[in-house]
C-alpha cells in the first residue's frame, strides 16, 4: 500500500492557520570527517523546510572553525503546527575561511525528518546521508523545546576564575555549555555561551531561558483506531462499497486513516497502534462484536505503524461478515478503561486519542452520550470521521459545538473531547487539509486536561557542573 502514502505525501503542504506554538531547535554534530590530514572542517548547518515539494532555506547556524564535533549556539525558532506534517532538512556544509558562502562550500551530508518527530522525541539523532549513503560515521542531533505563549523566563549569568592556561605561551579560550539532565539520565543542551578569547577569568553574557526549557518530560499521545464494519457500508467485493479495496486507489476509510495517522504516529513513542472493529460477525463462531481486534489477536491488538493498521484492515475484510448495528459506546468504554488506568498512575503522562471511522447513524446514542460524559474526565479525546453520505446529525450532537453534550441523566461533559468531521467535505482536498480539521481541537483538549488535573511536565533544574571548553 505504499501508493497510499505516496498519494498522501505528494499533496501535503503548508496550510495557512494560526500558529499553535513556537519551537526552539538546537543542533549538534558528531564524527565529521576531517578535510585533510592537516585541518578539521569549519561546519555550518542550514535548515530547510519543504513546501509544495520544494525545499526553502529557513535559517542557518554560525560557522564553527576547526571542529569535527560542533555544538552550535544558534537556535532555530520555527512555527509548529501539531496537525500538519512539516518536513525539515538539515544540511551540513564545510565553509572554509575566505570562500564565498555556500556556493564554494563542501557539502558534508544531510538529514531529513518531520518537525513532529523532533518535538515528540525531544531529542532526535540520525546519521548524515550523502548521495543516499551514510557520510562516514557523522551524525546530527536536534533537540526541541516547545514555547507556550505565556512562558516564564529566567535570566542566567555565569563567570569563572583562575582557569588553567592552555600552555606556557597562551591562555584558554573558554566557552560554557549548560545541560539539562533528563529523567532517563541523558543530557539535553540548554545553552552554549560565546567563546571568550585568551581569558582565564571569563564573564559570559547573560541570557534568558524559558522555564519550559528547563523542564523534562512530555505527554505521550497514543492513537487507537476503530473501524465501522456494519452492513450499511456495502459488500466489500462490490466497487460501490465504502470498504471496496481498489488496486490503485485507496477507499475513504484508508484515506482518512493515513491522513490522520501520519500526523499522530510522530507522537506515539512505540509506533504501535491498537486497531479495533465494530458491527461485524467475526470468526470462528461469527457472533456480532463491537470491539474486536482487527488483527484478530485480542491479547495484542497493536499494529506496527499506520501501515500495519492498513494491512490488518485489508486482511480482516475477507474474513468477516459485515453486519450491525452501529454501536460505538463499547469501543469508547474500552479506551476509557485504559485511560482510567493511566489516570491513576503516578506519572499520568499518557493521553489517548480514539479515531472512529464510521459511515452511519449511531444506534446506541444514549449509551454513547453516557460513555463520552464519563470519558471527559479522563486523559482521552474522541475523533469521529464520517465516511459516505449518511445523515450525521447524531455525530454533530456528540461534537458539542452547538451546545453542551449531556448524558441521558442530564450530567454535562466536564470538557469537550469530541471532534466530528464529515469526510465528504474533504473529498477533493489534500490529506493535510483533512488532518488539520480532524486534529484542530486535540492540542487544546490535551492542555485542558492536564491543566485541570494540575499535572505539568516534570522539572529537573539540576545542571551538570559548569564546564569550560577550548575550541
Amino acid at each position: 500500500m505504499s501508493n497510499i502514502y505516496e498519494s498522501a505525501e505528494a499533496t501535503l503542504g503548508f496550510i495557512s492557520s494560526p500558529c499553535l506554538t513556537k519551537v526552539e531547535l538546537r543542533v549538534a554534530c558528531r564524527g565529521i570527517s576531517d578535510r585533510d590530514a592537516l585541518s578539521k572542517p569549519d561546519p555550518c548547518v542550514v535548515l530547510k523546510m519543504q513546501s509544495h515539494g520544494q525545499w526553502f532555506e529557513v535559517d542557518r547556524t554560525e560557522v564553527i572553525r576547526s571542529s569535527s564535533g560542533p555544538i552550535f549556539s544558534k537556535i532555530f525558532l520555527v512555527d509548529y503546527y501539531f496537525e500538519e506534517v512539516q518536513r525539515l532538512r538539515f544540511e551540513l556544509h564545510d565553509i572554509s575561511s575566505g570562500n564565498n558562502g555556500l556556493r564554494d562550500a563542501d557539502f558534508l551530508g544531510a538529514m531529513e525528518c518531520t518537525l513532529g518527530q523532533i518535538v515528540s522525541q525531544r531529542k532526535l539523532t540520525k546519521a548524515l546521508l550523502k548521495q543516499g549513503n551514510t557520510a562516514g560515521k557523522s551524525s546530527i542531533t536536534v533537540t526541541a523545546e516547545e514555547l507556550s505563549g505565556n512562558d516564564d523566563y529566567v535570566e542566567l549569568s555565569f563567570s569563572a576564575r583562575k582557569l588553567d592556561d592552555k600552555d606556557f605561551f597562551s591562555k584558554s579560550d573558554p566557552f560554557l555549555e549548560i545541560f539539562r539532565v533528563n529523567d532517563d539520565g541523558t543530557e539535553s543542551l540548554v545553552h552554549r555561551t560565546e567563546t571568550v578569547m585568551n581569558n582565564l577569568s571569563p564573564v559570559w553574557k547573560s541570557f534568558k531561558v524559558s522555564l519550559n526549557t528547563l523542564c523534562s518530560g512530555n505527554h505521550d499521545r497514543e492513537l487507537k483506531v476503530a473501524i465501522d464494519f456494519t452492513a450499511s457500508n456495502g459488500d466489500p467485493r462490490n466497487s460501490c462499497s465504502l470498504h471496496y479495496i481498489h488496486p490503485y486507489q485507496p477507499n475513504e476509510y484508508l484515506k482518512a486513516l493515513v491522513a490522520v495517522g501520519e500526523i499522530c504516529q510522530d507522537y506515539d513513542s512505540d509506533k504501535m497502534f491498537p486497531a479495533f472493529g465494530f458491527g461485524a460477525l467475526i470468526p470462528p463462531d461469527f457472533k456480532v462484536s463491537h470491539d474486536f481486534a482487527v488483527n484478530f489477536d485480542e491479547d495484542n491488538p497493536e499494529c506496527a505503524g499506520i501501515q500495519g493498521v492498513v494491512e490488518a484492515y485489508q486482511n480482516c475484510l475477507p474474513k468477516i461478515q459485515l453486519y450491525g448495528p452501529t454501536n460505538i459506546a463499547p469501543i469508547i468504554q474500552k479506551v476509557a478503561s485504559s485511560a482510567s488506568e493511566e489516570m491513576h498512575t503516578k506519572e499520568a503522562m499518557e493521553y489517548f486519542i480514539l479515531l472512529i471511522l464510521t459511515d452511519g447513524v449511531i444506534t446506541d446514542m444514549a449509551d454513547t452520550r453516557e460513555a463520552i460524559v464519563h470519558a471527559s474526565h479522563l486523559p482521552m479525546s474522541v475523533i469521529i470521521v464520517g465516511v459516505g453520505n449518511a445523515d450525521f446529525t447524531d455525530m454533530q450532537i456528540l461534537d458539542g459545538d452547538d451546545g453542551i453534550l449531556r448524558s441521558p441523566k442530564g450530567e454535562p461533559v466536564l470538557r469537550d473531547i469530541v471532534q466530528f468531521v464529515p469526510f465528504k467535505d474533504f473529498k477533493h482536498a489534500s490529506p493535510a487539509a483533512l488532518a488539520k480539521s480532524v486534529l484542530a481541537e486535540v492540542p487544546n483538549q490535551v492542555v485542558d486536561y492536564y491543566n485541570a488535573k494540575g499535572i505539568k511536565p516534570k522539572c529537573t533544574l539540576d545542571y551538570e557542573s559548569t564546564r569550560t571548553f577550548s575550541p
